[in-house]
């Protein structure tokens, strides 16, 4: 079955390459069109950070989890960094500042990248890495190996402003124009469910079937027609195709977006897209696609009325995290589906949901013809599809996604390989 499976999907990708239009749109949001001309970047001033909250609060690197040393646990967690381009001072000869975290090692390998891009010739240095030393406040994150500070390698003072935004770009979760003798950056903790929020639901989220009843999201399966909208945003019951993320036991940050109504209330984690009313006047009303961590109070949102078939808008009166355990992000042939009575989209990690529905064409294409040419097998088993973590297409779409879009279109948080 996985082989017939493997041989319709890829039939599905060379077919749907050759019948989707570039610039078509397949459900509720923007339509995919051009793309974004190119971001202008801003150096930061003096003391500036981004985002404007503190270090180590959730919204940034997250708070201090303790001092790593070398006779610790938790020093399997450090990687050295060998990457040519960059120079580490080091002056304590120990090559300490070489060893990071993992995520604080991809970002500062992009930046190097960036760093030449902008300067031909220049090269990213790092004056602080890790701190076996005390050198640092008590609670600092260079103790964990999850924060830097770094110049450029000619330390042209004048460069610093424009690095410390291309360290935003590259992805640091916290950056910092501390001085005028360097940048800080900072990075969330390897298991932080902040860093690994990618975009699903809880396992307590609720759909509505045809022919009445509601579910829990967590026990979906193959056949199950779920309420869903189209792309004109009208209510429709949709196929449910398969999980692209299923994690039973983990505990996750969720966004909760409490309406006006007080039975409608989402949660979402913060790359996952829910839309909002682009109302351009009272007689025409548009849906756009965002991501949950942008949602904030005076938004309107989408809720469903099964027995008119119809949404309606309402005003997000709150929005607040809370930790709840299991994340799923179920997919639906529509490419949306209406949870805890609200409409959201079942894509994440790009905020354009249309080309989100566009990209994963293939994928319900494949299942579509595999269900044809094995109608004896038509629902394949939940253990084919149902499998823990993310699905092995959404990872290629993802890192096909960071090559040719731009970090606008992209949510920072990104998508963990490991667990979403």
């Amino acid at each position: 079955m996985d082989e017939m499976l493997l041989r319709a999907l890829l039939l599905g990708v060379f077919i749907s390459s050759l019948l989707l239009p570039p610039a078509s749109a397949c459900a509720p949001g923007r339509g995919i069109g051009r793309r974004r001309p190119p971001k202008k970047i801003t150096p930061l001033a003096l003391k500036q950070f981004v985002p404007n909250v503190g270090e180590k609060t959730l919204g940034a690197s997250g708070r201090y989890e303790g001092k790593i040393t070398r006779n610790s646990e938790r020093f399997k967690e450090l990687t050295p960094n060998y990457n040519s381009d960059i120079i580490f001072k080091d002056e304590e000869n120990t090559a300490a500042d070489r060893l990071m975290t993992q995520r604080c090692k991809d970002k500062l390998n992009a930046l190097a990248i960036s760093v030449m891009n902008q300067w031909p010739g220049v090269k990213l240095r790092v004056t602080e890495g890790w701190d076996e030393d005390g050198h640092h406040s008590e609670d600092s994150l260079h103790y964990e190996g999850r924060a830097v500070d770094i110049t450029t390698s000619d330390r042209e003072r004048s460069k610093y402003g424009m690095l410390a935004r291309l360290a935003v770009e590259a992805g640091f979760d916290w950056v910092h124009y501390e001085s005028k003798a360097h940048i800080h950056c900072s990075v969330k903790a390897e298991n932080s469910v902040a860093a690994k929020s990618g975009g699903c639901f809880p396992g307590s989220a609720m759909v509505w079937l045809e022919g009445g009843g509601r579910k829990a999201v967590k026990d979906l399966v193959p056949g199950d027609r779920v309420l869903a909208a189209d792309g004109d945003g009208r209510l429709v019951y949709s196929d449910f195709l398969l999980f692209i993320d299923r994690q039973e036991t983990v505990r996750k940050l969720f966004y909760v977006i409490e309406t006006s109504q007080p039975t409608e209330t989402i949660r979402l984690t913060a790359a996952h897209l829910i839309f909002v009313s682009d109302s351009l006047s009272n007689a025409t009303r548009s849906f756009k696609s965002v991501f949950a961590s942008n949602i904030n109070p005076g938004d309107r949102v989408f809720i469903a009325d099964p027995t008119l078939r119809s949404l309606k808008e309402v005003t997000v009166e709150r929005v607040h995290l809370e930790e709840d355990i299991g994340a799923y992000a179920p997919v639906t042939s529509h490419g949306t589906v209406v949870i805890n009575g609200v409409l959201a989209s079942c894509y994440a990690t790009i905020e354009e949901h249309s080309w989100a529905h566009m990209a994963f064409a293939p994928l319900r294409f494949a299942l579509k013809l595999f269900s044809f040419l094995s109608p004896q097998d038509s629902n394949p088993s939940p253990s084919h599809l149902h499998v823990e973590g993310i699905h092995w297409y959404s990872q290629v779409l993802y890192h096909l996604g960071t090559w040719v879009l731009d970090s606008d279109s992209l949510h920072p948080l990104g998508m963990s390989v490991r667990s979403s």
